[in-house]
């Protein structure tokens, strides 16, 4: 580390140290809490998430109707595959 750097950031720390001391006198401010708007729209989003169903029934009726009439199939080696991703992306 830079000797010069390491005598910047103390003497940044010994003025803000001596305007909060004298700031200590003046008129008590309320606190405020501002959220980012990518903390707005994370809360957004997580909400949306939240809201959704579990279960798409627009796919378990399409599903169910090509089992019905024998048109679904699945490839074994494509499922594996797959299933190795998922795990693959947990680990």
């Amino acid at each position: 580390m830079r000797i010069e750097a390491y005598n910047q950031v103390t003497q940044i720390y010994n003025s803000s140290r001596v305007a909060k001391a004298q700031g200590a006198d003046s008129v008590k401010k309320r606190d405020e809490v501002q959220i980012s708007r990518t903390g707005r729209d994370y809360q957004v989003a997580k909400q949306a998430v939240a809201e959704a169903p579990d279960i798409r029934e627009d796919r378990v009726i399409q599903v169910k109707g090509r089992m019905a009439a024998g048109n679904y199939k699945v490839d074994n080696g494509e499922f594996a595959a797959k299933l190795l991703a998922k795990y693959d992306a947990y680990c």
